[in-house]
């Protein structure tokens, strides 16, 4: 069964976007994977299609209804789907390398893009969205982020990269940041190849690739190295 991402939005034409292009369209155009939008505005039941009001308590902005989240997130993923329910949020867990595996290996995803002040409490309690954020920042909301994630999950899904090997070595991949990449010419502006990437001794390569690997993250990343 190929990976099935359902995005709940009030912008459904933001989408695929970038999931379109390239390695990622053509793997959803092989089956590989797929991706339906749903309009949150088809589930509002006045005339005005409304989907948000003011927050209680007060304060400034507006919050997405619960009643109308629920209906969306129902009608998309009703009761057996085993899709995780993702909620992109600035006060979620971080996004990480793990759970972008984790979520590669299952059957898709139904991810709700927020938009104004957020979302009502109840309901990410009642349909338990799991919130998810793509760093420390604020979005106007939540689709760009959503294809961040998207866009992680869906190239590690065999077959739309081809070879496996193609994402061994990357940042994070093995808890350290990916070492320095070079190709030809072998001289540009002056500076050349480092001589053992083209001494074809393999196992010098590897242990050079590995040294680099823990330098970098030692200095921009100290923190993976915990």
């Amino acid at each position: 069964m190929s990976f099935s991402a359902a995005v709940i939005t009030l912008f459904p034409e933001l989408f695929p976007g970038p999931l379109g292009a390239s390695v990622l369209g053509r793997g959803m155009a092989d089956g590989l994977w797929s991706l339906s939008t749903t309009q949150l505005r088809e589930f509002a039941t006045d005339r005005h299609r409304t989907v948000d009001d003011t927050p209680s308590g007060g304060g400034a902005g507006m919050v997405l209804k619960p009643d109308i989240l629920a209906r969306a997130i129902d009608a998309v993923a009703p009761d057996g789907d085993p899709r995780p329910r993702i909620l992109m949020s600035p006060r979620g867990k971080p996004l990480t390398q793990q759970r972008v595996r984790e979520l590669a290996a299952g059957p898709g995803a139904v991810i709700v893009c927020g938009r104004f002040e957020g979302v009502d409490q109840r309901v990410i309690e009642a349909r338990a969205l799991e919130e998810i954020s793509i760093g420390d920042y604020v979005l106007a909301g939540g689709e760009v982020a959503a294809m961040v994630l998207l866009e992680a999950v869906v190239r590690l899904i065999p077959g739309v990269l081809g070879a496996a090997e193609s994402h061994a070595d990357e940042s994070f991949e093995n808890g350290l940041l990916e070492y320095p990449q070079y190709t030809r010419p072998q001289v540009f502006e002056g500076h050349e190849i480092p001589a053992v990437l083209t001494s074809g001794d393999h196992g010098k390569i590897a242990k050079w690739r590995r040294a680099e690997s823990e330098a970098l993250t030692r200095a921009r990343r100290p923190d993976l190295l915990k």
